[in-house]
């Protein structure tokens, strides 16, 4: 396995590499991020995964300075999976003139639901996708539905720019209890992790409420939150949308998703549940 940190290595060896799978990470990599390495592989015999924590997805006081940074622990764990190339670019190569000079914009899409409580957050993540796809130059690319607002504007900004990359979701990695895997459940205490399952169980609730026909969405939402903040949570949105845009649901659609994201003490978690009426 190779360790490239620089464009144009990366680029040199792309020139002869074939069909490439892509997995773009920040680190710090748990059984989620191999679990997309393993979904690369059934693509591609060359799998490649970025390690780059992106301040530009990063809002005023949030954990940037604090993210942990694991390129060896990392390494490892890609090596015994088999990949073909970690691209570990510093900031000063990705980010050459300091100050991003252009970005790419989403729609409305990234001021609501998490883009709502986490402002730019979105405009980050495209631009520093679009920039990698544009480096590494895959034929595939995996993104977990853990974050699934976030695969809905990957989705969106490579049909709109043209990206000649299938993009594969790829679904949520869980602990035994349920929680879903995340960099951050590393923050939470002892007591705060025994609590956290609570978030997908709320979902679950919503979803298993709406399959029996319980199409009253808003008191759904509202009574999922209420019950997370009686547990000590902080509800930021409880909200059932449609699967494929994101928008509002209505009566009468059949692929939905109810999402959420909460704090438990000063970690912020998110999670969904997909819900098929068909």
């Amino acid at each position: 396995m190779q360790i490239i940190h620089t464009v144009q290595a990366l680029r040199e060896w792309r020139k002869t590499a074939g069909t490439v799978a892509f997995v773009p990470t920040m680190g710090n990599l748990h059984e989620g991020h191999l679990a997309l390495v393993r979904e690369a592989k059934k693509r591609a015999g060359n799998v490649v995964v970025s390690i780059f924590v992106n301040r530009l997805q990063f809002g005023q006081g949030e954990d940037f300075d604090r993210y942990p940074r694991t390129l060896q622990q990392d390494a490892d764990k890609l090596a015994g999976e088999g990949v073909v190339v970690v691209f570990a670019p510093d900031e000063k190569e990705l980010y050459p003139n300091v100050e991003q000079r252009y970005n790419v914009e989403p729609p409305h899409l990234q001021n609501e639901l998490c883009g709502k409580f986490r402002p730019g957050h979105f405009r980050g993540v495209a631009t520093v996708v679009s920039k990698l796809f544009n480096i590494v130059q895959p034929n595939y690319a995996c993104f977990g539905k853990k974050d699934y607002q976030q695969l809905a504007v990957i989705q969106g900004l490579t049909e709109d720019l043209n990206f000649n990359i299938e993009i594969v979701p790829v679904d949520t990695g869980r602990a035994s209890d349920g929680l879903a895997l995340s960099s951050r459940n590393q923050y939470l205490s002892e007591a705060e992790r025994a609590e956290a399952p609570r978030l997908y169980r709320e979902l679950q609730a919503v979803a298993e409420a709406v399959k029996n026909g319980n199409l009253a969405y808003a008191e759904l939402e509202n009574a999922a939150r209420r019950r997370l903040e009686e547990n000590g949570w902080t509800a930021d949105y409880v909200e059932v949308r449609r699967a494929d845009t994101l928008e509002t649901a209505h009566a009468g659609d059949k692929h939905l998703v109810v999402l959420a994201a909460a704090r438990l003490g000063a970690t912020r978690l998110i999670d969904n549940v997909e819900i098929r009426l068909d």
